[in-house]
């Protein structure tokens, strides 16, 4: 997104940058809301699939916001070698974290439809915890590499130099970076595939061979599986953005701003706002705490207007009285 800011005058700069925002904070705030949620309902903080679950939305508001503060910064601001190296050792971590927490989150699910009598025992919270401890340990190690590899290749100096564009690609340009960038991609993305693919074939056999409430389980379960997958593929478009791009501005280069700001869109913000109305608004419980937790709090402000309003009134009859 940095080379755009190069070519887009001020009034279009400013209307990207409104747009981004307006939708970086409005998805920031429904995410804040199933936050809120779920920290104010002791009930969903002992469940491991809450747990993990409430991870994925933070760290897709983490990961949303340095991509918005990182956009904004390139047009407004010339960084660094330093703050960009920082600021994406943190945005490509969330960013790693996405789609391990996905395959989390199905593995749970499998256990509690394919060994229900063993969930208790294998999920519990404190290895929910330590589950989102690996994950993020396994995604920020290649981060850490990559700045390891540039203080090992480079001249101290080049951490003062100026920064056209703050994009991995564009930064981290050594062989070392790209043949490891191709190989953790590859790892990644394979193993939470297959991890995806299998729990949802087993669950599928199992919703099948159920019956009764069992097979309603089953089949909750199957969908919300699917829905892994469908999120994954989502997450994959990060991935597979630079390759669009490139087939999008071969065909039409005059355009590239706008090509590069549309994906931008597609893969950074957009899918940020699937998680809750993937996980929570289909969850029964979680919807029902967020529509009684909200319309209480309507409720007593509505009352509190109310007793203000009535208040004087009757101190007034009674004064007349």
């Amino acid at each position: 997104m940095n080379s755009t800011s190069l070519r887009d005058s001020v009034n279009v700069a400013f209307t990207k940058l409104f747009i981004t925002f307006s939708l970086g904070f409005v998805i920031n705030c429904i995410n804040g809301a199933f936050v809120y949620t779920y920290f104010k309902s002791q009930v969903f903080q002992l469940d491991p699939r809450y747990v993990l679950y409430i991870h994925l939305v933070i760290n897709d508001m983490i990961m949303l916001t340095l991509s918005v503060a990182l956009q904004i910064m390139t047009y407004a601001i010339s960084m660094t070698f330093a703050p960009c190296c920082i600021m994406m050792l943190l945005s490509v971590t969330t960013n790693k974290n996405s789609p391990l927490t996905l395959a989390g989150m199905a593995v749970e699910r499998y256990i509690a439809v394919c060994r229900p009598l063993h969930h208790v025992q294998i999920c519990t919270l404190q290895r929910a915890y330590a589950l989102i401890a690996l994950i993020w340990l396994i995604s920020f190690m290649p981060c850490l590499t990559d700045i390891i590899v540039v203080l090992a290749t480079e001249p101290l100096s080049v951490f003062s130099s100026t920064v056209v564009t703050c994009y991995p690609n564009y930064v981290y340009t050594t062989p070392y970076h790209k043949a490891q960038s191709v190989v953790v991609q590859v790892l990644l993305l394979s193993f939470v595939f297959l991890t995806v693919i299998i729990t949802y074939l087993k669950v599928l056999c199992v919703a099948r061979a159920a019956s009764g409430s069992n097979q309603a389980a089953a089949r909750n379960a199957h969908n919300t599986i699917m829905l892994h997958g469908v999120q994954l593929l989502i997450c994959m478009l990060s991935y597979i953005s630079p390759f669009i791009t490139l087939i999008l501005i071969t065909g039409w280069p005059h355009e590239k701003s706008n090509i590069m700001y549309t994906l931008f869109l597609f893969t950074n913000v957009f899918p940020r706002l699937l998680s809750p109305l993937i996980y929570g608004v289909r969850d029964q419980k979680f919807s029902r705490h967020l529509r009684l937790h909200f319309s209480c709090k309507r409720c007593t402000s509505v009352e509190k207007r109310v007793k203000l309003r009535v208040g004087p009134r009757r101190r007034s009859k009674q004064v007349l009285h």
